[in-house]
């Protein structure tokens, strides 16, 4: 009897998947629930679980685009679980004539681990060898903590093997990559923004320096408390989500000829992973703590990271939020994350003179950017809602007094 694998369905508005790769080899056996391929949407990554256990038989190569409900493979379920290997295969066996090269050849290729998606993804970044890697996971396989704490390791050059040649200076050279899915969504994404939206950006700048005192002097006690950091993302989620009631319509979105007002704060926070820009929702933020927001958004990014993220959890924000200033970023002008009408960007802090009360003194200064689609948002209520998250920044006592 066989059990056919096919394309799940992921979510409404995907149609299309691309199979990125397979964790199995044809032939294999695969016990239930275990990992079979890796497929890609538009918007994450996932694996594929085998319903059945049983003997695997690949029907579609990697690379493949595939629609949603399409086979990609069987599993013969009345095939028997493999026995363990005699211990006359091991390395230890006594040696024969002329089978010992062979069979220590196929015991050593059968032991060389494969990294799950997120591990091979973290190995690559080290450049470390997954074979050089020891595997705690089920079947040896290397886990995710294992990549994490392996080290980097100048590989040996093989004796036999030819030499790179030296990068010749004056060079020019170029390789092809095949767009993934989610980059083609981005960027199809992105055009769209800026295609359909009358999008225009505002600028102010927030002094850092009560905020920072704030986070220097609880920070312990918070993260004692709560067992989660307390970062810059909660406090500035707080205080937008304090600022859109004021200003609903930065909360808005366009649908058709109506305007869709919303009396929550769905905020989307942009996640820089391998593979592109996502950005998943913390929902209600509202009426969360500071500490139930930090949760959220750490649990919410580690899933993105590691390409465990689902559509749900990606879909229905209200307005969002990106922080350039994680990667240095001095000032931009993000994009629209459609359907909503409005991003706000931070960036960079940087100590510079500034004047307060008719004196010059260094301050911790960044600059905010709101981007908005003028067609729904004035003028007037952009920059006023901004300023507002400005001065809830600079006296965040207002965040916890509400006022």
């Amino acid at each position: 009897m066989s059990v056919e694998l096919k394309i799940p369905v992921i979510g409404e508005s995907v149609t299309e998947v691309t199979l990125s790769s397979w964790l199995k080899k044809d032939g294999e056996y695969v016990a239930e629930g275990e990992a079979v391929c890796e497929i890609e949407s538009d918007k994450a990554s996932m694996e594929l679980p085998a319903p059945s256990a049983g003997v695997l038989k690949i029907l579609a190569e990697a690379g493949a685009e595939l629609k949603i409900g399409a086979k990609i493979g069987e599993l013969d379920t009345s095939a028997a679980k493999p026995a363990s290997a005699p211990a006359a295969t091991k390395l230890e066996a006594p040696k024969a004539a002329a089978a010992p090269a062979a069979a220590v050849a196929t015991t050593s290729s059968k032991e060389v681990n494969v990294p799950s998606p997120a591990a091979r993804k973290i190995l690559d970044e080290k450049g470390v060898d997954a074979t050089a890697v020891s595997g705690s996971g089920k079947d040896g396989r290397i886990t995710k903590e294992d990549a994490m704490n392996a080290n980097a390791k100048p590989a040996a050059a093989p004796i036999t093997a030819k030499a790179s040649p030296p990068m010749v200076p004056g060079a020019r050279t170029a390789r092809p990559e095949k767009m993934t899915r989610l980059r083609k969504t981005i960027a199809s994404k992105l055009v769209e923004a800026k295609n359909t939206t009358a999008m225009l950006t505002t600028f102010n700048e927030v002094d850092m320096y009560e905020l920072m005192n704030l986070r220097k002097k609880y920070k312990e006690a918070f993260t004692k408390k709560h067992g989660v950091g307390l970062g810059f993302m909660s406090l500035f989620t707080k205080a937008v989500t304090v600022a859109l009631k004021d200003w609903p319509a930065v909360n808005a979105q366009i649908n058709g000829d109506e305007i869709i007002y919303h009396d929550y704060a769905d905020i989307g926070i942009a996640v820089s992973t391998p593979k592109g820009l996502v950005v998943p929702v913390v929902r209600n933020a509202e009426s969360m703590s500071l500490a139930q927001i930090e949760k959220e958004i750490l649990a919410l990014a580690t899933k993105a990271r590691d390409g465990k993220i689902t559509i749900e959890e990606m879909q229905g924000g209200t307005f969002s939020i990106t922080n350039g200033g994680v990667f240095g970023s001095m000032l931009s002008t993000p994009i629209l994350n459609l359907p909503q009408s409005a991003i706000l960007g931070m960036h960079n802090i940087i100590e510079r003179p500034v004047a307060i009360n008719g004196q010059v003194v260094i301050r911790p200064m960044m600059y905010l950017a709101l981007s908005y689609d003028h067609r729904i948002i004035d003028g007037r209520e952009s920059v006023s809602f901004l300023k507002q998250v400005k001065e809830l920044l600079e006296d965040p006592s207002r965040l916890l007094l509400d006022v």
